[in-house]
């Protein structure tokens, strides 16, 4: 294969303050055992990421230090370029990174190395609301949705989806931080409908009520790719099958697997030719008993936290062949150079089917809620949600439940032979996290009423 030249730098951004965002570290892991030399802007200088022996520095961004609307944002780059004293490819990990960095691109180009943007486009994709426009106009299935302009028509679009429903916020990055709510969530009532909107409407998230598509151990399938800045082709990635996720049902894959779905890569490539996308990009889809569509979910112009579930035997996902792309490199032999964005036909890519990634915090949460998470809160179960795990077992590597895919080994979120401080460090936090969270409920139980 060509050899890879880890000679230009590179800027992992993330903004979310999150500090168990694993797929952050993901990207640390695939380019600095490259050879890249990897810099990362993080939360904190306690971020498990941060003791990762493929990080050469990390740049700890203090709470307000970026504002929603891009405040400080320049700033914050281009005195990290002056650290790291050279261009660097920049790898925005989350959907406000990856606007503002589309936005401030005229401020940046001369520091960074990063796809440019058809204007708006990274924004119409993160925004749930405009992607229902996106994916009409590229002809790919969208569940269907109302967005309610006050909390009288929110309790009121519960006569028109039915319960359950699924209600997420339009630009969760706007979500004011100590409301403490979840970017989506399956609810049962219209007064959790009524109690939502009135919780997020002060930081102008926007609020949107979904149909529920019901589950099945078969239908949450997600698309990781990235592609070709100046052509467009697909350079890297894969579909693959959730089959455990945290929240249940309505959150991020905390395990998934490798599955290769031609209907659902047909409809990543539309998606990606109608707004002239480039570089990487993160799809959720649903598979609609009703009428058997893939119905897509969610979108995000970037990196998703898993993607290095689809990492070829060479080394090869969608973050290196980035690098690659960026710095001029050719792609590596497991690219596809011959597919357009918009080409319907088979990616010749061989891959391997059958791989798994778990996300060790998530996963257990997950395998051990998901029979009871089943139930709404009037103890109703939801129609079409899983009992149990689904097969195989949550942490089982003896087939993918597909026929002709035998599994092809384990990629986890935070153990990592070669680097196992993060792990060590992400379950400390974590542990800690849940103590406290178990002290103060604790206290409020103990409170004289």
């Amino acid at each position: 294969m060509p050899p890879f030249d880890a000679g230009v730098p590179a800027l992992v951004l993330r903004l979310d303050r999150n500090p168990f965002h694993h797929g952050t570290l993901g990207a640390v892991r695939s380019l600095g055992r490259a050879g890249v030399e990897v810099h990362a802007v993080v939360e904190s200088a306690a971020s498990p990421v941060v003791s990762s022996r493929h990080l050469h520095r990390a740049h700890p961004v203090g709470p307000g230090a970026v504002g929603v609307d891009g405040t400080g944002f320049t700033e914050l780059l281009l005195r990290v370029s002056d650290r790291i004293g050279a261009p660097a490819v920049l790898v925005p990990m989350d959907d406000l990174g990856a606007i503002l960095t589309a936005e401030h691109a005229p401020r940046l180009a001369d520091r960074y190395l990063f796809p440019r943007q058809v204007a708006g486009v990274p924004g119409a994709l993160a925004d749930k609301s405009a992607l229902a426009a996106v994916c009409e106009r590229a002809g790919v299935p969208y569940p269907r949705t109302v967005a309610p302009g006050s909390a009288a028509d929110a309790a009121g679009a519960v006569r028109a989806l039915g319960l359950p429903l699924v209600a997420k916020w339009s630009r969760p990055w706007l979500l004011p931080p100590a409301a403490g709510l979840r970017s989506t969530t399956l609810v049962g009532s219209a007064a959790a409908v009524r109690e939502l909107y009135e919780r997020g409407a002060p930081g102008g998230a926007g609020l949107l009520l979904q149909r529920y598509l019901p589950d099945a151990p078969d239908a949450d399938w997600f698309f990781h790719g990235c592609f070709g800045v100046r052509d467009g082709r697909l350079l890297a990635g894969g579909t693959g099958r959730k089959e455990l996720s945290w929240p249940p049902r309505a959150g991020l894959t905390a395990k998934g697997r490798w599955c290769p779905n031609e209907e659902v890569t047909a409809a990543a490539r539309r998606l990606v030719a109608q707004v002239g996308y480039r570089g990487v990009i993160d799809l959720d889809f649903r598979r609609d008993a009703a009428d058997g569509a893939y119905r897509l979910l969610d979108a995000n112009p970037r990196p998703g936290a898993q993607f290095r579930l689809f990492t070829e035997a060479d080394g090869t996902d969608v973050v290196r062949a980035l690098y690659r792309d960026l710095t001029g490199q050719p792609p590596s032999p497991s690219s596809s150079p011959s597919s357009s964005p918009s080409s319907s036909s088979p990616s010749p890519r061989p891959g391997r089917p059958g791989r798994v990634f778990v996300a060790e915090n998530y996963a257990l949460l997950s395998a051990a809620t998901v029979a009871t998470a089943a139930l709404t809160p009037g103890g109703r179960r939801i129609p079409g949600a899983r009992r149990r795990p689904p097969r195989p077992a949550a942490f089982g590597t003896a087939g993918s439940g597909m026929p002709g895919i035998r599994t092809a080994g384990i990629e986890t979120a935070w153990f990592a032979g070669d680097d196992p401080r993060p792990f060590v460090a992400m379950a400390a936090a974590w542990l800690g996290r849940g103590l406290d969270k178990g002290v103060r409920r604790a206290r409020r139980a103990l409170r004289p009423h």
